[in-house]
């Protein structure tokens, strides 16, 4: 009877198990992972490669309960809604402020029969925070991480000679593993949505969605190009990677006059060269100078694949108490800022990043940082042919190295992950002189944990694991530098690892509040500290006081636009007073959107010297004033 009983419900089991996997989708297991170096040469359109760009409106669905994959929304949205990409849901839809789960974006597009010989690639410049994309209801690829560029190739799904649809599902749910993190116990913040950080968490494809084609005999898949000069003679040290077998190639480098051109070999798909440029001109903020740098593949002496890019001459040091340029000291005079700006959310805006680049060299600004995540990459183009200085940051903001080991190990997998991206896509730009590859990390489980013990060797555990960041980085660019930006309260000793100090402070804000004069005293014992300590140059990357708009007092008081200007002012006497301080970055350039929290009134960080519509404050005009006198004095 026992052994009857067993055998009926072993196949009453096996049947259930059956009818399970017949239910999973069959595509489960088919998605390509993105490649990280898939993203280092951006689109461009000539003789040789083509691009379309997939911006407009798109249909929209949301999908709160995660049913959209099971129910096959791939092959086609019904009941759908209209979107703009980019752009972020968040901003766009009345119900959809705080929503960061499943949503649905889906397209249709014609591929140009002229491409049918090459290979064809999609490319997703933000899906925030992670994508699947489906074409023609097949399983394409997926992709985790935020604010930074995705490819995948289509040629296995691509239908010719008729309408091809494009699907990606996309969700922003904040979680401990991820970086940024989200949703951690205890997190300082207090906020809604429960990010782990001071922005506010908006999701979708915020930026382009392109196709592009390049030449399936063999393509350029990479250029590295690593400048230095001597004297009067400029270098280009140039690595190029390509996808096919071609022996030969050639690079030009043309500029000012002059066009120099140099053969390359290649083995195993890689050549390098160097290419010396008589009377160089070197890329700065005074003269931003740029040359075009082409590569040709060529096949029995025919070119088959060609990619310019722009790029500059420049050299970037450390002293013990200077950043160098050339060889010479310059003070980054800036601010910290975000892609932020109404309705658009985090999407890009290109009439907002001109206004901000008129606005930054209005106040006499020569640099800003890209808090907290890469940045669209028009922002670097726009920043090579104006001159200003940029440190390029991770999303790894909110970072903490204490907690569940397996959320750990996935947050340093994606830290590295976001190394690789940034560096890939952004190394051959001049004006980007430093690597930030964490803001405010901590050794404690959150910002918001008390003080706890921690042996001498857990301490070393996370310092080694955070050093893996400045190690990767290093090799894979090591003509800049490398930093990161340490909190009040953070572990000093990590300082060994950077090439310059960068601490965020607000005394006389959280801190002393009310209290500039006493704010500006302590942070310059500070920094007189940690530049006796490691002897390094020392920037203060975050300092400002939240100002409404319009609020004045006779006496500077906190929240008003005069106590803003004390509070500026003080902290930048303390930078006048120091040799060894090298740079001074605002917070913040404009006010942005958070989080709710009882610390953000409306949800809105205030500290902008701009309203979030880029309207000045008494803040900017006292900026413009300083910084304008000191840069005609130099």
């Amino acid at each position: 009877m026992y052994h009857k009983l067993y055998h009926n419900n072993k196949w009453v089991l096996f049947i259930m198990l059956t009818c399970l996997v017949s239910s999973l989708p069959l595509y489960a297991g088919d998605f390509s992972i993105a490649k990280p170096k898939d993203i280092a040469l951006s689109p461009i359109q000539n003789s040789y490669r083509d691009k379309i760009c997939l911006n407009g409106i798109w249909n929209f669905k949301k999908d709160s309960a995660n049913q959209g994959e099971s129910q096959q929304w791939y092959n086609g949205l019904n009941h759908f809604r209209q979107i703009a990409v980019p752009g972020s849901w968040n901003e766009q839809f009345t119900d959809m402020r705080d929503y960061m789960a499943w949503g649905w974006y889906e397209t249709e597009t014609y591929i140009p029969r002229s491409w049918k010989n090459d290979k064809i690639y999609i490319r997703v410049n933000d899906a925030t925070y992670a994508a699947k994309i489906w074409v023609n209801g097949k399983a394409v690829g997926e992709h985790e991480g935020c604010h930074v560029p995705f490819a995948f190739e289509l040629n296995n799904y691509i239908n010719w000679e008729a309408s091809n649809r494009i699907t990606i599902k996309v969700e922003n749910i904040l979680k401990p593993e991820r970086v940024p993190t989200g949703e951690v116990p205890g997190s300082a913040f207090g906020n809604f949505p429960n990010a782990n950080y001071d922005f506010f968490p908006y999701a979708g494809l915020n930026r382009s969605v392109e196709l592009y084609s390049v030449p399936s005999v063999a393509s350029i898949h990479d250029i590295t190009v690593r400048p230095d000069f001597e004297g009067t003679t400029g270098f280009m040290n140039v690595e190029i990677e390509q996808k096919g077998a071609l022996s030969s190639g050639k690079i030009i480098v043309e500029g000012f006059g002059k066009k120099i051109e140099k053969s390359v070999s290649f083995t195993e798909g890689k050549a390098k060269t160097k290419v010396d440029i008589p009377d160089v001109h070197l890329w700065s903020p005074e003269t931003p100078d740029l040359y075009d740098v082409t590569v040709q593949l060529s096949q029995n002496g025919k070119v088959v694949d060609s990619y310019t890019l722009k790029t500059g001459v420049r050299t970037v040091g450390v002293t013990e108490n200077e950043i160098l340029l050339n060889g010479k000291p310059v003070f980054l005079n800036g601010f910290g800022k975000h892609e932020d700006f109404p309705i658009n959310g985090r999407g890009s805006a290109y009439p907002v990043m001109v206004k901000d680049f008129e606005l930054m060299k209005w106040t006499g600004a020569n640099s800003f940082r890209t808090t907290h995540y890469p940045y669209d990459e028009e922002y670097y183009h726009m920043a090579d042919r104006e001159g200003i200085m940029v440190i390029g940051e991770t999303p790894a903001v909110g970072l903490y190295f204490a907690g569940d080991s397996v959320q750990l190990s996935k947050r340093q997998k994606t830290c590295k992950q976001y190394i690789q991206e940034m560096i890939y896509r952004d190394k051959n730009h001049p004006s980007i002189i430093m690597w930030c590859v964490a803001n405010e990390p901590s050794d404690k489980a959150t910002l918001g944990f008390s003080v706890m013990r921690k042996t001498k060797e857990e301490k070393e555990r996370m310092k080694n694991m955070f050093a893996e960041s400045f190690s990767l980085a290093k090799s894979l660019d090591p003509t800049r530098l490398v930093m990161y930006v340490g909190v009040m309260m953070g572990p000093k000793e990590w300082f060994e690892l950077t090439d310059v100090i960068a601490i965020n402070r607000y005394y006389g804000w959280y801190t002393a509040p009310g209290d500039a004069e006493t704010g500006g005293y302590v942070v310059g014992k500070e920094i007189d500290k940690l530049h006796k300590q490691f002897k390094k140059p020392c920037m203060i990357t975050e300092f400002g006081a939240d100002t409404y708009p319009g609020c004045h007092d006779e006496q500077a008081e906190m929240f008003s636009e005069e106590y803003q200007v004390e509070f500026i002012k003080a902290y930048l006497d303390v930078a006048d007073e120091r040799p060894y301080v090298t740079g001074m970055h605002v917070w913040n350039f404009a006010d942005f959107k958070t989080s709710q929290a009882i610390f953000r009134f409306g949800g809105f960080n205030y500290k902008g010297v701009f309203t979030r519509d880029r309207k000045p404050k008494m803040a900017a005009h006292y900026l413009r004033e300083r910084w304008m006198n000191s840069n005609q004095n130099k």
